[in-house]
């Protein structure tokens, strides 16, 4: 049996932001908290590549364009193009709160999805995530959509559960759901200049934190990265 995480209910703030201002809150940022370990010590970030599903309807995309308080959509995430670490996430709101929960895959289980169209293990698993998704995949005939990929820079602070991220290069995939293909040919999406800070904490944001990221002059919004690169297909 596959154990799935406990939700993580998170406040979550998002902005855009120019180079020039992500270089200024990357040195303040820098000095105030550390470098989550899992980014490359040297070039300081690591890559994600996710491919979302949506519904017949597109339900996911519209419910985000709408505003719907209440939604939820699913997707499965690897990083640095490996198949070592594969993970099937939801990523749930409600209201100003986020969730996410999350359960290991392998390599075979999502050949299993992607390609064969066979989504059988997921009602075998005896996984209640795994099983949540199948009833979608049944009852609302949910199929993969869009790639969504891009560089992350992400900072932690323990008080608060705090990450801070810096997320570059953000490119949808050249309309191929294979997410280990390295060749993709993605398709840009932000402006050469432009990138996206992430805010998210689960009780507080520490003060001198709050200090910092008040001094931004970015434009904050309800990004999605999912509805962005929908725009292309």
């Amino acid at each position: 049996m596959t154990e799935k995480t406990a939700p993580q209910i998170r406040h979550e703030q998002k902005y855009y932001i120019s180079y020039n201002e992500y270089l200024v809150l990357r040195d303040r940022l820098n000095a105030a908290m550390p470098l989550d370990n899992n980014a490359h010590k040297e070039k300081r970030t690591y890559h994600i590549r996710s491919l979302y599903f949506d519904d017949i309807y597109n339900t996911a995309m519209w419910e985000k364009m709408d505003g719907v308080h209440t939604r939820k959509k699913w997707r499965i995430r690897i990083y640095n193009f490996s198949d070592k670490q594969i993970s099937l996430e939801k990523k749930g709101k409600h209201d100003k709160f986020t969730t996410k929960q999350a359960t290991p895959l392998s390599r075979f289980q999502v050949d299993q999805m992607i390609r064969h169209r066979d989504y059988s293990f997921l009602i075998s698993s005896r996984n209640p995530l795994m099983e949540e998704m199948y009833a979608d995949v049944k009852t609302r005939l949910l199929r993969p959509i869009v790639v969504v990929d891009y560089t992350r820079e992400p900072y932690i602070f323990p008080a608060g559960n705090v990450r801070i991220t810096f997320d570059m290069n953000l490119h949808t995939g050249n309309f191929s759901n294979d997410i280990f293909r390295k060749t993709m040919m993605p398709i840009p999406v932000l402006e050469p200049d432009e990138m996206i800070m992430e805010i998210k904490y689960s009780s507080f944001l520490a003060p001198h934190l709050r200090d910092i990221l008040n001094t931004t002059t970015g434009l904050r919004s309800a990004i999605s990265k999912y509805a962005l690169c929908r725009r292309f297909h």
